[in-house]
């Protein structure tokens, strides 16, 4: 595996001869003359835009120094591609229209804005005198001792030479002496470099351009492919629906129509009651693949809403149920989904472990969110996480996970002896009201 950084490359032996410490010298120097720069520029921009302030001309300067990062940093991260292969991420979000204000609207409320202007500033003040330290340090010193020889035969007219201007060398012995030195410390400073290099990278990698992104975009990014997979989910869960009311429950409803026919035909005897028998049978996995249907995705959600799918789940509860739920219209499908799914199994646990006389599913829409309970006169004791008062199973937990992928919150109040209370909070608008369809 090749390596990545100096850092990675200064762990094999053969360091010295590869190309990584003129990268990590190239580096460096490129650091130099854009910190420089960039020092010279926003000192020129900020007291140009000061001293023209008054005449309004120099906010547009004030402003450019500003945002000065945003170049800067473009170029940091080419430069990084010197002592890094690592993919380099940039952190900025594309706007969401064209035009010169919804970028700079854009810009401004990025935190990544702020901080590629205090990596600009950094550079700037502290950065590109440390990358020149080390490189007079660690390359300038050692080959200014290398060129000793040099210099004794040329400018010394061979009598002798200035070592780094601090001492005088008179003798040929000691100038190859203090070369050999020279050529000792160009391989140290070789390291040097690569130590100095891949802090710097570093450092840029942590302000600038994280190998992993911008933790917070990841995050947005990811709530977002959430809802994505939950819409994928529902649509996947309609189609299967409709294929099954479409294809196999209309042919299980021809079926039986024929069975019955055949049934009133044939006379009495052995044929007549095989023919009732089908005939009971085919009802019976008409009824449920009805039922599966129906639990997979209810047409009348689709068609009419969360309102009457909720009656319908009501009219459908062995325990009486009132239902007292107002809404202004049609909502988004991955909240009526959700919420009609959540009203079905909390009935259902009303159904099978409350002991419940009466069930009461209420709700509306406000402050831009949807509000549902469903509380029961059971006998209370029941957990989130479990199935029912009690009991154990998958219960509500699924369906949690589910809202909370929508924002939501779903909460359980179940004191032991009752009663029960489910809320569910999911933030939606309505949208406009669609026919029913066909």
């Amino acid at each position: 595996m090749q390596p990545r950084t100096p850092w990675q490359a200064m762990a094999r032996p053969g360091y010295l001869l590869s190309s990584w410490p003129w990268r990590s010298a190239g580096y460096l120097l490129t650091g130099v003359v854009t910190g420089a720069a960039v020092l010279v520029g926003l000192v020129v921009s900020v007291a140009a835009g000061g001293a023209l302030a008054l005449v309004v001309v120099g906010l547009p300067l004030l402003g450019a120094a500003a945002l000065a990062g945003i170049p800067v940093a473009r170029l940091e991260r080419l430069r990084l591609r010197l002592v890094d292969r690592d993919p380099v991420h940039d952190l900025h979000r594309p706007p969401g229209a064209p035009g010169l204000r919804v970028w700079l609207a854009a810009r401004v409320r990025e935190r990544a804005t702020w901080r590629e202007l205090g990596h600009t500033l950094l550079c700037a003040g502290l950065l590109w005198p440390v990358d020149a330290l080390a490189l007079t340090v660690a390359l300038l010193l050692p080959l200014g001792a290398v060129a000793t020889p040099l210099l004794m035969a040329t400018v010394g007219d061979g009598r002798e030479a200035k070592v780094l201007k601090l001492w005088t060398v008179t003798t040929w012995p000691a100038a190859f002496g203090v070369a050999v030195l020279g050529l000792l410390l160009t391989a140290l400073g070789a390291y040097a470099l690569g130590v100095a290099a891949g802090a710097r990278a570093g450092l840029t990698r942590l302000l600038i351009a994280p190998r992993d992104g911008d933790p917070e975009a990841r995050v947005v990014e990811l709530a977002r492919s959430r809802v994505r997979l939950v819409d994928a989910f529902e649509a996947e869960r309609r189609r299967i629906e409709r294929d099954l009311h479409d294809g196999a429950q209309q042919r299980l409803v021809a079926l039986t129509m024929t069975l019955g026919l055949a049934r009133l035909d044939a006379p009495p005897g052995p044929l007549a009651d095989q023919l009732a028998k089908a005939h009971e049978e085919a009802d019976g996995a008409l009824r449920e693949l009805r039922e599966l249907v129906h639990g997979i995705h209810p047409k009348v959600l689709t068609d009419y809403g969360l309102e009457a799918a909720v009656a319908d789940a009501a009219d459908r509860s062995s325990v009486p149920v009132d239902v007292e739920l107002e809404l202004p219209g049609r909502l988004p499908g991955a909240v009526e989904s959700a919420a009609y799914f959540v009203v079905c199994e909390a009935l259902a646990n009303v159904a099978r472990h409350s002991g419940a006389r009466r069930a009461r599913v209420s709700g509306g829409h406000r402050d831009g969110r949807l509000f549902l309970e469903v509380s029961d006169d059971g006998r209370g004791g029941a957990r989130s996480g479990a199935g029912a008062e009690g009991a154990g199973g998958s219960g509500l937990t699924g369906l949690a996970d589910r809202v909370s992928v929508l924002d939501g919150r779903l909460s359980l109040s179940s004191p032991a002896g009752g009663p029960t209370l489910l809320r569910v909070e999911i933030p939606c608008a309505p949208c406009e009201l669609t026919e029913p369809s066909a």
